[in-house]
């Protein structure tokens, strides 16, 4: 069983999340922005050891915790290689990163499997990550609406394609974006101008 706890963090209310399988002593991290310390003290209070830190994308306000975290966590952390691309100015200065991850891959921590999707438009190297019946979305899918494109990198061409991907999914799953509130794939085929 997925468990996931999501800690909305600095004043963008970016959506970290913690996550582990039912019974593992460890959690991974996607997409800590802000207030590296809360989600210290937070994973800390569940009992769980972080072993991997997982990003959708690099802007500042999913990456600005990661150096922090890494470093008292000692362990890796997963970004998409076309993020490098990214200025600076958008990333808080150089990302900080241990390890690639592309289009297929599978990870394995903390009891779960993740599938990473490649999925650009807000960014050149912004993932989804599907775990179980569960979609870390990042800046690409949120209810009723979809990431920007009009940062350096950025590409509505491209947002469409990777939206028309995520629509053509089979089944249904829960999306947890990087901001805002959850919501389900079959909800937004229905009612996001962005899926039609």
């Amino acid at each position: 069983m997925l468990n996931i706890l999501t800690l909305p963090l600095g004043s963008y209310q970016t959506n970290c999340y913690i996550a582990w399988a039912e019974g593992a002593d460890s959690c991974i991290v996607i997409d800590p922005g802000y207030e590296p310390e809360t989600v210290l003290a937070e994973t800390a209070r569940l009992g769980k050891s972080i072993v991997a830190i997982l990003l959708t994308h690099g802007h500042f306000d999913h990456v600005g915790g990661v150096r922090f975290l890494a470093e008292k966590a000692d362990c890796p952390v997963y970004i998409h290689a076309a993020e490098l691309s990214l200025p600076e100015s958008f990333t808080d200065g150089p990302l900080c990163y241990t390890a690639n991850y592309d289009e297929g891959d599978v990870l394995t921590f903390a009891g779960l499997s993740l599938r990473v999707l490649h999925t650009p438009g807000h960014t050149p190297g912004s993932v989804c990550l599907m775990c179980q019946d569960t979609m870390f979305s990042g800046d690409t899918l949120f209810m009723d609406s979809c990431g920007r494109t009009d940062f350096p990198g950025g590409s509505m061409a491209q947002m469409r394609e990777s939206l028309k991907r995520l629509a053509q999914l089979e089944g249904d799953c829960k999306v947890l974006p990087g901001h805002g509130p959850a919501t389900r794939l079959a909800e937004e085929r229905k009612y996001n101008p962005y899926l039609q």
